[in-house]
């Protein structure tokens, strides 16, 4: 019985030996095919780029074979030319260069005396109209303003500025910075010249009084009125244009005779007004 059980433990241990050993010669086996294919792997590798370097250098030298040629072909060319060829290629390109540069300057001297011509047109013109607005200029400015009889009839009291006249109804002698022209009550009173109405007032000494505004600084003032009617201030009036009556409102002038006092100033001065009537 204890042989038996001796031989069993015998077999049994012997067994296990048997498969440590296997086990051991299974993985060793499996070590040996993985590093084999490790190094297949990486040889595959390198192969793979020695091919690839090699197309790459194959390109080059390809390239530079290309190269090479045009080069020849080109130095076998410009060699392959005679010396006459030479020189009318030299005299073809400087009479080329010749003809670009006549050209361009005949443009510059083109283009100069245009710019020339145009400057001095446009400072004649400018001249020239100049010319034309000072010529204009002075001619409005020689013009002078002529003034119509705002009523028709005889003047009975003249313009005295430097003389003294008799005045009935102040019953002394005085200065008279206007004409007094004879007209009946009524009697429509015309604008001397064409005008802007500048007031119409009641004057404490000629009573109803118009003043006119012109041009180049003239005023006429039409006094001793008896109405006012037809025109009102700030209104442009043409010359002949109707503005009021004759009356006798006069303070100063009441002993008088029904007539209309005319007085023209001349930059606020008064001036004789039969210089300025036609």
């Amino acid at each position: 019985m204890r042989r038996n059980a001796r031989m069993k433990k015998n077999e049994s241990k012997s067994l296990s030996d048997k498969i440590i050993m296997y086990s051991m010669i299974g993985v060793a086996i499996l070590v040996v095919i993985l590093v084999g294919l490790l190094m297949y792997s990486k040889s595959l590798s390198d192969e793979v780029r020695d091919g690839t370097m090699s197309l790459e250098q194959m390109a080059n030298i390809a390239g530079n074979n290309t190269k090479t040629e045009e080069n020849t072909e080109s130095a076998s060319t410009e060699m392959g030319k005679t010396v006459e060829e030479m020189k009318n290629e030299t005299n073809n390109t400087n009479a080329t260069n010749t003809n670009t540069n006549n050209t361009v300057r005949d443009n510059t001297v083109e283009n100069t005396t245009n710019n020339t011509n145009k400057a001095n047109n446009a400072t004649t013109n400018n001249t020239a109209k100049t010319t034309n607005a000072n010529t204009t200029q002075k001619t409005e400015t020689k013009k002078e303003l002529t003034f119509i009889k705002p009523v028709d009839g005889e003047v009975a009291r003249d313009y005295a500025k430097d003389n003294l006249i008799y005045s009935e109804t102040l019953k002394e002698w005085v200065t008279h910075l206007g004409i007094d022209i004879k007209a009946e009550k009524t009697t429509v009173v015309k604008a001397a010249e064409a005008g802007t109405i500048k007031s119409i007032k009641n004057d404490p000494r000629y009573g109803l009084t118009i003043v006119m505004e012109h041009e180049d600084g003239f005023q006429t003032i039409y006094s001793n009125l008896l109405t006012s009617e037809f025109v009102v201030e700030g209104e442009k009036v043409e010359k002949g244009q109707s503005i009021g009556t004759v009356g006798n409102t006069a303070v100063f002038e009441i002993a008088d005779e029904p007539h209309l006092h005319f007085e023209i100033l001349k930059d606020s001065i008064q001036v004789d007004p039969n210089i300025y009537m036609k």
